[in-house]
Formats: structure tokens, sequence, C-alpha cells
């Protein structure tokens, strides 16, 4: 507020100014500012100096000292570096403002319009460290007291909106409101500039306006012409935004947020949601700012079942349109599911309104993002040059789960900013673009995690920002059709092709690559892609020189050519990690010739690039393999440990009473091979791994063609129908069971459990639904290993977090209770916890460090609610590291923490599921094609062999491709099972906690029976994580031995 002794009207206007929260008010109370000081609103900078030099009291001093800290940054040289450069800005959200107030900075004429008159979006924005930095150098807290002031880092883009706008029109930018850009005007004549054409009818200022620079962040549905888009499709995904009212009660604020919760990574949520509601979603977040905000994508049949939707169309825009959504069922969906979400804590949930004085709820579709291609076009005619920028949603639309559309829109801002001065400074066009295009290369994978760690260095210059920057990236050559000089939108394609990274291979490169393989063993002569291989001994030979040692040429000696192909395609399978797509018998009998050559071509652009020796049998010169296939390798493990364990299970019976700890003995890189001992022949597969044959599902009946075929189990199916028996969810390599009763196929989330174990040792049932034991992805040579009492108890104290100083170990503890006891007081690596308490303390200096007046840094504190588990762990954890007596906001430090680490976990999430719906995407289509080219093929069999080459060439094109996208899926399954793990250690961390924080004369026999049994699972969880780590690190090494020089 404004002293009580001040008499100067303009003090009151700035005060006003500083607390409006609404549009008109904002811009009403400037007005009132400017004409108190006798200034004209939009002057640029000098307008900034003579307000800052009338208004010197206090409450004003604090905001110009951190602008002039902003514009004092040499980047800007004192706001002189674009001084002759006139810029047009489309568009007042967030990223439109923010380079707006950029190029104010850098002393250029900025002139914005928007065609809205007032702010109304309540929709939350999670925000970087960066932004949260950049926001508060600007004054975020004098605009905005309760900036970033709970537990999580948001704001709603109503708020973001009008502290930006009150810095633009504090720097001098000159803002037209309801005004719509429709187009460019090129000019007439030489001599004269670049207009816009506006909607409605401009004041002859604005529609005069002449300008050599046009940033459009006018979203993603508009971009400038000139541009091409390109979209990224993935599966139907439909999600739904909803505003409750926040009162701001005691018990609203004690509502703790939900940072974000995924189906892929904690699939029990979900179910009881199901459940309880019959909403069926895939994940879920909740901020509290303005509103209490929901958003959540939900699935469409769910929809349909429950009213929301009235019938279901084909067309996405046809099934969300407002005559297809029924407003009443919606509102009772959201209010479910945010009721639930939130356990009834929230009371009534009244709907917060739109713009139109509706409820605020929405359903939108994001199945498909649009990304520019380019992100800077040079126009050129009668001599006037114009410099067209991206940025925002119209640059790239953002993936809302990951939160990274305000991060990603700012670091745009800043780089079209950057390319502004560049242009200022006379750099050529071709340079600028070339630049610019270098800069939009990094966008798309910049996280916290990879740019710079000091965010108080951030500034318009890239260096500041990108730590692995390359400016040249892009060359000039490059980006010669991005300068239209005589103003012609050149012909351009969208490039919405599948790219399979890789050069196109035919049926010869194939043939010869597997005569230089198979070249020396006897008996074996390859000339042809067919009948040359249906002994056997040819694959086998291929096994052999890929992987010596786990087949000797003797040992086919007595084996029929039925065994020996079923042993070589089992071997590939378990030691390779390259499935099969025919049968054993189809190879014999040389009755798909394309399933062979398509599964040949799986090898060759596998172990192309592997080094072997020419001898014929002393095998490659390494015997590692590239890592890309590792992983399916890895997961293909997992799977049979998981059928194995689940066999023993059924078939086997502990018996004893007394609780023990076993271990299995484990080899690094060896599973249970599938060589046969000496003088025993292989076994032949069994009759039910033949029957498919390879060219009928196994499920529906259907044709199979090459490109559908998936394998399991040694059965053939269409990718679409392997799905689980209970829920229909695709089923992913590693994360799937059969069961021994009814056959079929079930995720590990609904595979049913076997019957109680007979001596009924198990105390500790499951008591989550829904919740199964992750198969450990060890070797299935095995033996027990008898532990002593200390042995027992060293491995039970197992700790993924390493403590930063080794202390001499204390008395081992003589009960779990004990063990655990120390182990959670000691870690907090399930809440995602730092151990060390320096790093509680280095936040804390930060914060005291802070450039903000201690005025400003006083924080509206929330009271957030946690459970009594949490709330006391927390507090034993503090108490015991001295960090609530040192430092009384101990509390909030670490739930923040907590926070975040839940924020990364479900970011990660959500880039995998999209990334996986993207790849499932994709193999639809390839499938689709491979059906016709397939066809094609079989139908050609009088055609000339120039027509069958050409056809047999387009199919190892797609079978190359669809390998590789299984590759990248496998890849994306491991950080699906690392996720899984986390989720698991956390939830086992939550359950411990209730037991150690008993009294140990308060627990019954049962009790401690079941503390035990928890321990054993969190110890296996972490060796699960170990193993996890131990393989990528073997694959690194692999990778590693496998580069150029390596062997010298």
């Amino acid at each position: 507020m404004a002293s009580p002794t001040s008499t100067n009207p303009a003090h009151a206007h700035f005060e006003s100014f500083l607390q409006a929260q609404l549009c008109q008010d904002v811009l009403s109370s400037f007005q009132g500012l400017c004409e108190a000081l006798g200034l004209e609103p939009g002057g640029g900078l000098p307008q900034y100096r003579k307000m800052k030099a009338q208004l010197n009291y206090w409450s004003a001093k604090s905001l110009w000292a951190k602008l002039d800290k902003r514009a004092g940054q040499p980047v800007y040289q004192q706001g002189r570096a674009c001084t002759n450069t006139k810029c047009l800005v489309v568009g007042a959200g967030p990223c439109g403002l923010r380079a707006a107030a950029e190029l104010a900075l850098l002393g250029a004429r900025v002139v914005l319009v928007e065609k809205r008159t007032k702010f109304s979006r309540h929709n939350v924005l999670h925000l970087w460290p960066f932004t949260i930095h950049d926001l508060r150098a600007l004054g975020a807290k004098k605009f905005y007291g309760r900036f970033c002031t709970g537990t999580l880092d948001h704001i709603s883009i109503r708020q973001l909106q009008l502290l930006l706008l009150k810095v633009a029109l504090l720097l001098g930018v000159e803002i037209h409101w309801g005004v719509t850009f429709t187009g460019l005007q090129p000019p007439p004549k030489k001599g004269s500039g670049w207009r816009a054409q506006l909607q409605p009818s401009p004041p002859a200022q604005l529609a005069n306006y002449e300008f050599d620079v046009l940033i459009s962040a006018a979203g993603g549905k508009f971009v400038p012409e000139g541009f091409t888009v390109r979209e990224m499709r993935g599966k139907l995904a439909i999600g739904i935004t909803v505003n409750f009212v926040n009162g701001r009660t005691v018990e609203e604020t004690q509502v703790p947020e939900i940072s974000g919760v995924a189906r892929i990574y904690n699939q029990s949520f979900f179910q009881s949601l199901l459940k309880a509601t019959g909403i069926d979603l895939e994940n879920i977040v909740y901020y509290k700012d303005d509103t209490h905000y929901f958003v959540m994508t939900a699935k469409k049949q769910c929809l349909l079942r429950l009213g929301v939707l009235r019938q279901d169309w084909p067309e996405i825009d046809r099934l969300l349109s407002s005559a297809n959504v029924v407003p009443e069922a919606l509102q009772r969906f959201v209010r479910a599911a945010a009721d639930f979400a939130t356990h009834g804590k929230l009371g009534k949930l009244e709907f917060a309104r739109d713009a139109h004085g509706r409820p605020d709820i929405s359903a939108f579709d994001f199945t498909s993002m649009m990304r520019a291609e380019s992100s800077a076009r040079v126009q050129e005619k009668h001599g006037a040059r114009l410099l067209l920028g991206l940025v925002g949603d119209c640059l790239v639309e953002p993936f809302w789960p990951l939160g990274t559309g305000v991060a990603r829109g700012f670091l745009a801002a800043f780089d079209a900013a950057w390319m502004v001065k560049r242009w200022a400074e006379g750099a050529g066009p071709l340079e600028v673009l070339a630049e610019r295009e270098s800069l939009y290369q990094l966008l798309s994978q910049t996280s916290p995690e990879n740019m710079h760690r000091n965010v108080a260095q951030y500034g318009l210059d890239p260096a500041t920002r990108y730590p692995t920057l390359n400016l040249r990236a892009v060359t000039p050559n490059q980006v010669r059709d991005l300068y239209d000089v005589a103003a012609k939108e050149p012909v351009r394609t969208n490039s919405d092709k599948i790219d399979g990274g890789n050069p196109a291979m035919g049926s010869q490169e194939l043939l010869r690559w597997c005569q230089e393989q198979t070249a020396g063993y006897p008996g074996v002569h390859v000339t042809d892609l067919s009948s040359s291989w249906a002994d056997g001994r040819a694959l086998c030979a291929l096994l052999h020189r890929l992987r010596p040692g786990l087949l000797e040429p003797s040992e086919l000696q007595g084996l029929g050519a039925l065994e020996a192909t079923a042993w070589a395609l089992k071997m590939a399978e378990y030691e390779l990690g390259i499935t099969p797509m025919l049968s054993a018998k189809a190879v014999v009998a040389g009755s798909d010739p394309l399933g062979l050559i398509a599964y040949l071509s799986h090898f060759h652009s596998t172990f192309k690039n592997v080094p072997h020796s020419p001898g014929g049998l002393e095998g490659p010169a390494s015997q590692g393999f590239p890592g890309t296939p590792s992983a399916v390798l890895f997961l293909g493990k997992l799977q049979r440990t998981l059928q194995r364990t689940r066999a023993q299970e059924n078939g086997e019976d502990t018996g004893g009473k007394k609780l023990r700890l076993e271990v299995e003995a484990k080899t690094p890189s060896t599973e249970e091979p599938p060589v046969p001992e000496s003088g025993v022949p292989p076994t032949p597969p069994s009759q039910h791994q033949e029957a498919g044959a390879g060219d009928l599902c196994a499920l529906c009946g259907e044709h199979l063609y090459v490109l559908e075929r998936s394998c399991a189990d040694g059965r053939f199916f269409h990718r679409s129908c392997f799905r689980c028996h209970s829920c229909e969810a695709m089923l992913w390599p590693g994360g799937y069971g059969q069961h021994p009763g009814d056959g079929h196929f079930y995720c590990l989330q609904h595979l049913p459990q076997t019957g109680p174990k007979e001596d009924g040792t198990d105390p500790c049932p499951e008591s989550q639904e829904g919740t199964s034991p992750v198969p450990n992805p060890s070797q299935p040579t095995r033996r027990l290993i008898r532990l002593s009492s200390p042995e027992r108890q060293r491995l039970s104290s197992l700790n993924l977090t390493p403590d930063p100083e080794l202390e001499p170990p204390p008395k081992p503890p003589r009960s779990c209770s004990a063990l655990a006891r120390q182990a959670l007081e000691g870690s907090f690596v399930g809440w995602g916890m730092p151990v060390q308490s320096s790093q509680v303390v280095t936040m804390e200096e930060e914060q005291e460090q802070s450039p903000s007046s201690s005025e400003e840094e006083k924080e509206a504190e929330e009271t957030v609610a946690l459970h009594s588990d949490t709330e006391e762990a927390l507090l034993t954890l503090a108490k015991n590291s001295g960090t609530m007596s040192k430092y009384p906001t101990w509390r909030r430090t670490l739930l923040r923490r907590a926070r975040e680490e839940e924020m990364k976990r479900f970011c990660k999430a959500q880039a995998v599921q999209r990334r996986l719906n993207e790849i499932e995407t994709a193999l639809g289509e390839l499938e689709a094609e491979g059906m016709k080219v397939e066809l094609a093929l079989r139908s050609q069999s009088r055609s000339p062999e120039q027509h069958k080459a050409l056809g047999l060439e387009q199919l190892l094109q797609l079978v190359q491709k669809k390998n590789s996208l299984l590759a990248e899926e496998a890849e994306l399954m491991l950080t699906v099972k690392e996720l899984n793990l986390q989720e698991e250690q956390w939830q086992l961390d939550q359950e411990l906690r209730s037991y150690v924080n008993q009294e140990g004369a308060l627990k019954t026999p049962a009790d401690r029976q079941a503390e035990d049994q928890l321990l054993k699972k969190l110890v296996d969880v972490v060796n699960q994580r170990d193993e996890l780590i131990r393989f990528q690190e073997e694959r690194r090494l692999s990778e590693l031995a496998l580069e150029p020089g390596a062997q010298g």
C-alpha cells in the first residue's frame, strides 16, 4: 500500500496498478498513472526512465531495482542494441508478453496486438526453476504476493498474463486490445515497409505502422503463411480440465496437491478409482492456485459408458463437439474424480466460471500435436526485409503432462529476441536463420536436468542457458528455403514420413552379408534366402558366428532339420533378443520366404557393424553386441523369469515354518542357457509352439502378414490382439503373464493369483488391490545360500542412496524392526529426499541470498496436511539431523523436495507413455503399408525380377523401421520398469513406517511377522533395481568396446 502520508496521486495510481487483478483494472490504473505523470503509454524505454525518475518512493524503488538489474545486463547495451528496430508481436499470451518485454529491453519499438479484451484462463501451469527465478527478477512478488508459496511451483495462466502485462506496460510496450491479426501486407513499392492486415478496422496510427520484425505468439491455431507444420500423432487421448472455486478456507488449504499420478506406474490407484466411481483415467493432476485446478486424461469407452459422450464418432472433432458432449454428465464425471483424488476433503465443489459465465470445464483432444518445421523465416520485397519468428504454441504445441509449455515458451522467446538482436547488428539473413534453427534443435530436448544449473546466470545470450550449444549446427546453406526474396511461398511438403534413420537395404546386400557370416562352415552353402536355410545348418552357423560357444558345430551331428532350426530360433530369441517371425516348420518347408527374409534382416540390422574374424570358426572379434537389442533381450529374460517363478510357486511347497532369507545366485550376463549338455541333443519345440505356424493369429485366427507378427511364448499374434484378457490393455514385453489354468494372457495388474500355500506361512497377503510381485530378472541357474544372522542383516540393509561419508558400521540390530527403523531414519529414498543435510542448508542459504528484498520474501505460508505416518517420519528425520532447530521451515522444505521428485517421476512417465503411443500409431501405419507391399509381392509371381526386387526392398525397409521402433519401445519399457520399482519401493517404505513407528512393546507377533515380510519385499525391490543398473552398465561397457579404436 502507498504511504498514508503521501498526497501524490501518482502514488495511489501506482499502488492500484500493482494490486490490480483484472485486465481492465490494470489498463485503467496504468492510464491514470501515465496521465498523472504527464506521459504517453507505449513510449518504450524512455517512458520507463521518466516514470522511474518521478516515482522514487520506497514501494516503487524496490521494483525499479529489479527491472534495472535486468536491463543493466551487458547484452542489452543499456537499451541501445535494437534502437532502430520496429517489432510487431501478435498475441498477449505469456510467451508473447515475455518476448515483447525482452524486445523492449533491447531498445526496440514494440507494438503488441491481442484479439481478446480480458484474461480469463484459470488453468494452472507448472514452472521450472529458471522460470521462477526469471519472474521473480521481473518483480513477480510485487505484483502477486502469493507467487510460488505452496508445495508445488505453479501459477495460473491469468495471473501469469497479468504480471507480464504489467512488466510490458512499464517497459513501454504499446498494446492494442480487441484487434485480430489476419495477415501481412507487403510493401507496395520501393521505400515502403511491411504492414499488418488487422480486423476490425484499426486506428490510423496502427494501420500505418511499418515494422521489420514480426513475432507470432498467437497460439497453435494460427501460424503465419509460409511456415510448414508437422503433425505428431499418437493414440486417441482425451484431456479434461476443470476449475473449482477456491474459497481459501482452512479446510481447503489443508488438502495436499497432487503433482501427478500416472497409470503407467501406479495402477492400483486407478483401479480403486474405477471400482469406486466407474471412472477410468490414465493420469490426474491437482494444483491449488486461484482455483482448484484438475487436469486428467480419460478413456473414450469410459466417457461413452457414463453418458458423457452421446455417440462414438471416428472423427475426433465430431466426437468432442459441444453437440456430442453432455454438460451435466461431464460435470458429474469431474466432480467424482476430483472428490476421489482428494478424499472428499474439498467439500462442496463449486465450478469456477469462464469468460462466458459457464462452468470452467472443457474436454479437449491432444492426440495430435503440431510442431513447426522451422522457427523463423525472412521475406523480402522491394528491398524491404521482414524477419518472422514463432514462439509459444504456434512453434511447438506442448504436451501438457510434462509441464513444458511455459518453460520452453520462455526459452523460445529469449531465442527469438536474441535473433532480433543479431538481426539489428547487421548479420546476414542466412546467418541469422541458421543460428535460430540451431537453437530450435535444442528446444525439444531441454529439461531442468540438462540445462545450466545456475539459473541466476540465465540471460538473453543462449550460452548462459544451454550447456551443449552449437550455433553452427545448421549451416546457412541448409536454410536457403527460409529466405524468400521474391515473397513467394516456396513449395514444401510436410515431413510426416516415418524415419527409420538407416539407409535402405536390398535383398542382394542381405544375401551377401549372410554369405560372409556363414563362410567356412562345413556343409553350409548359402546361395539364396530360401532353400539354403531349410536344413537348419546355415541358421546355426550364423548364430555360432555371432555368439561362439552357444552351440558347437559338432553338436549338430544326428539332428534333423526341424530340431536344428527350432533350436536356432530359440537360441536367437533367448541369447540375442531376436524374436521369431516364422516357425521352424515354415523355415524347413520353405513355405514363407518373405517371413524368412524379414527374420534374417533383423540379424543384419543388429549385427552388421559388429566386426568378425574372416577365418570362419573363430567367431567375431568382440562378443559384445550393440546395446539397442539388449533391451529386448533383457525384457525377454525378465518375462521368462516371471513364468518360471510362478511355475515354481504353483508346483513347489516351501514347507518349513522357520522364517529365512533365500538369495538366488546370479551371473551378470547369462540366463539359463538353452545349450544342451554334452551328448544330449537339443529338445525340439513343443507342439503348441508350432501350432500357429506364423500364418494365423493364435487368438483371433485371422491371417498374419509379415509386419503384423508378434511372437510370445512361441505363438504368433496381431499386436492389437495381444491384450490383457481382463482389462484389454496392450501387453508390453516383460509386463505380462500367462495363467496356467485358463491359458489366457494378463497384464501383471490382473494376473490371477495362485491359491494360498498349503503351509499357510504367508502372514502378510497383498493388502492393496492389484499389487503383484514383480519378478526379479535373475538367472534361472540357482542354488540356495545359507546365510548367518549378521550376513542376513547386512544384506537386508542394502540401500540405493549412498552415505556421504563412510562411518564405522553400527552394531547389527537384533531384529528386523530395529533394522528397518535404522534404515528409514538414515535415508528418505522412498520420498526422493536427499540424505545429506547440507543440501537442505544450501537451499536455505540460497533463499537467504536471494536478491529480493526482505519485504517481498515474506511468503504467505500454507498449512499443508500430512498423513500421520508421514508427519512423524519427517519430524524424526528433522530432529535427528538438527534441521528442526536450525531452520524452522524444515517441514516445508522437505515436503517441497518430495513433491519435486514426484513431479519429475510423473513427467518422465508421461513422456514415456506419449512416446509409446506414438510408436503404437507408427507401427499400425507400418503394418498397413506392409500388408499392401506383401500382397503385391505375392501376386507378382510372374512379374520381372526387377519388379520383385523393388517390392522386396520396400518390404525390407518397412521391416527395418519396425525393428527400430520395437527396439525403442523396449528401451522405454526399461524406463517403465524402473518407474514401477521406484513406486513399489515408495509404497513399501510407507507400509514399513507404520510398523517402525510403533512401540516395540505394543507389537503383536503378527505385526513383527508382517514387518519382516515387508522388509524382505523391500530388499527384493532393491535387488531388482540393482540388477537393472548392472544391466545398463554392462550394456554401456559393451557399446564402448564396439567403438572404433576401442580394441587398440
